[in-house]
């Protein structure tokens, strides 16, 4: 190692947050050079100094820390075509519900069923998304739409598969006809594993730095300083094996129990009635197979874990493909006589999911209560927790899942059957139970806008005393009352990221409520609130007819909205800020309950600034500080979590604008709890976080001082800088919010101070650790 001198070598390392930015605008310099990474992330410095502090001749004794800029904006945003990611929102949701569980002890037995039953409640998504495709393709398409002739005329293109359209023709016969559009959902099927495999090839398959112990170093205080942390090859191919089996299994299943009901009935051939039921058997053990690999084994994050299942990898999937096959075979054997009339068997199919997914939310909540009440990893005396929802953040938000993809799922059918079925009299429709769930959306709406119109009055309240503490900080008497206003709105409505936890508590609750009003009302009816309703009250058969209609269109518009929303977020920079942030935290997480969630970018930006700090560290013997925004403060820590000892004494933290705990802190208490982020404050050499009033993402992170050097927070930043007009700011300085943090001048001021602290190495290659 390089001696250091009194001063030693410095080292800024820039990491941006949501939105991205380009390494010109965070080095503020116009030519600026790669010097490793790709066109995916790379670090970059300005053209001046790429040898600022290898070269010969270096003043390794500069008073400013040389600037390098980390850019990961590519990971989570690009062409217009990555808008198509948001389909995969349920799963996100759900892989989002895995970590929020509470803190616990390691190893308690409560937090392995916890993370079972969210991997059960991911497998029950992707059945539900298969089953909504088998339900447009085969019972909407193939059985009621080509078996009718009205339709079938309407819709040439399908008069192939119409046993009149087509004169008897071969596809005719509805076995065959189910077969073919089976194609549609195993395409579906297939396409889910590709994505998954490619976007792990991507992204997720950079291994992180691969350390040995030093002597005299105990265990990480948090699961993201595991070695294997940033690394679930293991668990990511075992999930996406056992959820593509499930894929597969459900198609078939859709195809070879309609043909096996047709065998059933008296008189039917005693050969095709053996095979239906040895295939039904044969099903229903790869069900359980598929099940079993689902709960057999979680993350293994104390090693770095390089070995994959192939056996089972390989031979799940494609035992459940044969299967597949063998049935698409079945069905397609003549069956004289057989006819396509009503409906396949959806309603059982989806009620069945729903009532799952409702038990396992409501278990789930069950053990993420007992983990929030039971005593802490880190002791009985460990900082007291700000967790979301007193422990049940992680329920309800699987709770949102399920109810995201039912309205997904619903949407699709409920516009498929009314684009098939134009005179809205030859269809019987897609099943029951879906049409129940539209109906029940203008009541959640409903419910959804009273809360937000008592949170907008609490907001008004709050300008209010916003404009006092304005007056009182600025320390002026009587202030322009637009300009006091303006600053006031914008803290009270920075503070409304706060009540966040309330919104998600009151929509899941009514979520779950509603979905089992339409659970009964489905099964003890078995008619559509319209038909169900046609022998009340007037008053009553009005409001069936309108919660119908309404949330039949409210679906298929909102889906559509979501669609071209989501597209305008990956090109319109203003757009992306404004959902940035969910995305982010959505897709900051490695995929441990859901294999087909979009993928986890910090799985390679994490890796990236470890192996940056840490050769730079060994290579200089300097001093680096790593200097976060927003979602670039959260990789910081994750990757100062993921340093060796000896390595992270050389590195301090600055973090600005972040969510560490306001967000992170409160819905993830496991890793980023304050137990959590006490023991980063006293892993790293020193730790200063940046805040405004006025940022709706940025916040404190409410660590003291005691123990550990000294506190983390820096008092509020003043924004605007300056209340009006005046020497130093003759114009009016602008409400930054969540942006332009070094334009404040605390910014150059804290990391002088954290340069400061830190000290070089010594001759013998040890490095103090500085406490005071």
């Amino acid at each position: 190692m390089k001696p250091a001198s009194a001063g030693g070598a410095a080292l800024e390392l820039l990491v941006h947050g949501v939105g991205g930015a380009t390494p010109e605008k965070m080095l503020n310099d116009p030519r600026t050079v790669r010097i490793t990474g790709d066109g995916t992330a790379a670090v970059y410095r300005r053209a001046d100094d790429v040898a600022a502090d290898t070269g010969p001749g270096v003043d390794r004794g500069r008073g400013v820390p040389v600037p390098e800029a980390y850019v990961w904006s590519n990971l989570t945003s690009g062409n217009g075509t990555r808008a198509l990611w948001l389909l995969l929102l349920p799963f996100m949701v759900v892989n989002l519900a895995h970590w929020m569980r509470p803190a616990a002890r390691e190893g308690a037995r409560a937090v392995r069923v916890y993370g079972l039953l969210v991997r059960l409640a991911a497998l029950s998504l992707t059945v539900l998304l298969v089953a909504a495709a088998c339900e447009v393709a085969l019972d909407l398409t193939a059985w009621q739409c080509a078996g009718t002739t009205a339709c079938a005329e309407r819709h040439t293109w399908l008069g192939f598969l119409s046993p009149t359209v087509s004169d008897g023709g071969w596809w005719s016969l509805p076995g065959r006809r189910l077969a073919l559009a089976a194609l549609l959902p195993t395409a579906l099927t297939a396409l889910l594993w590709y994505l998954s495999h490619r976007t792990w090839r991507a992204y997720e398959s950079q291994e992180p730095l691969d350390r040995a112990p030093e002597p005299g170093t105990g265990p990480a205080h948090t699961a993201l300083g595991r070695p294997g942390f940033w690394y679930g090859r293991r668990l990511v191919a075992r999930l996406r094996a056992a959820h593509t089996a499930a894929g597969l299994l459900t198609v078939a299943a859709a195809v070879g129990t309609a043909a096996a009901r047709e065998d059933r009935r008296p008189g039917g051939p005693a050969l095709l009635d053996l095979l239906g039921r040895a295939l039904e058997a044969s099903l229903a053990a790869g069900a359980l197979a598929t099940v079993w690999v689902v709960c057999r084994r979680g993350r293994s994050e104390h090693r770095l874990d390089r070995r994959v299942d192939a056996r089972l990898v390989h031979g799940l999937p494609s035992a459940a493909l044969v299967l597949l096959a063998l049935t698409l075979v079945y069905a397609g054997w003549d069956r004289p006589g057989w006819r396509s009339d009503g409906r396949l068997a959806g309603d059982a199919t989806f009620g069945a999911l729903a009532l799952a997914q409702g038990a396992l939310v409501i278990a789930l909540a069950v053990v993420a209560r007992t983990l929030h009440h039971c005593p802490r990893r880190h002791g009985p005396d460990a900082p007291p927790e700000r967790c979301a929802l007193h422990g049940l953040g992680g329920p309800a938000v699987a709770m949102l899942a399920c109810a995201l993809g039912g309205v997904m799922s619903g949407g699709v059918s409920q516009r498929v059957s009314d684009w098939l079925d134009g005179t809205g009299t030859s269809l019987e429709g897609p099943p029951v139970l879906l049409t129940w769930q539209a109906a029940v959306i203008p009541v959640l709406l409903a419910v959804v806008l009273v809360v937000c119109a008592l949170l907008a009055r609490r907001t008004l309240l709050l300008i209010r005393v916003e404009e006092q503490e304005v007056i009182r900080t600025y320390g002026v008497r009587s202030g322009d009352a637009a300009r006091t206003r303006l600053i006031a709105r914008a803290r009270a409505m920075a503070a409304l990221t706060d009540r966040g936890p309330l919104l998600v508590a009151v929509v899941a609750t009514a979520t779950l409520l509603l979905g089992a009003g339409a659970l009964v009302g489905a099964f003890g009816t078995g008619r559509t609130p319209v038909r169900a309703a046609q022998s009340a009250a007037p008053f009553v058969q009005g409001a069936a007819q309108t919660a119908q209609a309404l949330g039949s269109w409210m679906i298929g518009l909102g889906f559509i909205l979501f669609v071209t929303w989501g597209r305008r977020a990956y090109k319109d920079v203003s757009a992306r800020r404004t959902i940035g942030i969910l995305w982010d935290v959505g897709t900051f997480w490695p995929r441990a309950a859901h294999p087909f969630a979009p993928p986890c970018y910090a799985e390679r930006a994490v890796p990236d600034l470890t192996w940056r700090m840490a050769t730079w560290t060994r290579a200089t013997g300097g001093r680096l500080v790593i200097s976060g925004h927003s979602q670039g403060s959260v990789l910081a820590a994750a990757a100062a979590w993921q340093l060796k000892p000896s390595d992270r004494a050389r590195v301090a933290l600055l973090t600005y604008g972040s969510p560490i705990e306001r967000l992170y802190g409160r819905w993830f208490p496991a890793h980023f709890g304050p137990a959590a982020l006490a023991a980063l404050h006293e892993d790293i050499d020193c730790w200063r976080n940046l805040y405004r009033p006025t940022d709706p993402i940025g916040g404190p992170v409410r660590l003291s001082g005691d123990g550990c050097g000294p506190r983390v927070d820096r008092e509020p930043l003043a924004d605007p800088l300056a209340y009006g007009r005046s020497e130093d700011h003759p114009l009016p300085a602008p409400v930054l919010g969540h942006s332009d943090y070094q334009a404040d001048p605390a910014f150059a001021e804290e990391r002088e101070r954290l340069l400061g602290r830190l000290r070089p190495e010594t001759p013998s290659g040890e490095v103090p650790v500085q406490r005071s």
